[in-house]
């Protein structure tokens, strides 16, 4: 496993290590004690899991306290991970990543950064882990296109639910 940074103060990128023989694919998604040795020290309490199909974009979701361990199980999807801190001279800048279930890759996202996918195959499975259990009250959400990200995405029509479409929560 190696730990890279990018260049998103705080946001990192995991390469895991995995084996593939006649067999299939084997891959170790979390180890406490190999995150720890690496310089991630972060207790998470919850794991999600969200199925979705090709075009589907959600987010940009985040809060003020959540970390998130992002990784791809299933299929493929685009990701991107904004600075969303207002009081921050980074505010507005943004990273993609491509995650599969073939690339070993995983994305630490901080508190105060938002995320997005796109999903690129037929059916893709995102997992990640959190450090706090959900709290709605306590989420943000940015528009996919909003203006003040510029965000690039590889689709221009994407399905959205009505929050990502209105950028906000949505009764």
């Amino acid at each position: 496993m190696r730990v890279i940074e990018t260049k998103l103060k705080g946001v990192s990128l995991v390469q895991l290590d995995s084996f593939e023989d006649h067999r299939g694919h084997y891959l170790e998604l979390y180890n406490e004690e190999m995150y720890r040795k690496s310089g991630i020290n972060i207790r998470f309490v919850q794991d999600d899991i969200s199925i979705s199909t090709r075009h589907v974009l959600r987010g940009i979701h985040g809060d003020a306290e959540t970390w998130k361990l992002i990784t791809c199980l299933h299929g493929s999807f685009y990701l991107v991970v904004a600075n969303c801190d207002a009081d921050s001279p980074d505010f507005g800048k943004w990273e993609s990543f491509v995650l599969s279930d073939r690339n070993g890759r995983q994305v630490l996202v901080p508190p105060k950064f938002g995320n997005g996918h796109l999903v690129l195959s037929d059916v893709t499975a995102f997992h990640y882990k959190q450090s706090t259990y959900y709290n709605p009250a306590g989420q943000f959400t940015y528009k996919w296109n909003d203006a003040r990200l510029k965000i690039w995405w590889p689709v221009k029509d994407p399905i959205l639910s009505r929050r990502d479409e209105a950028g906000g929560w949505v009764e």
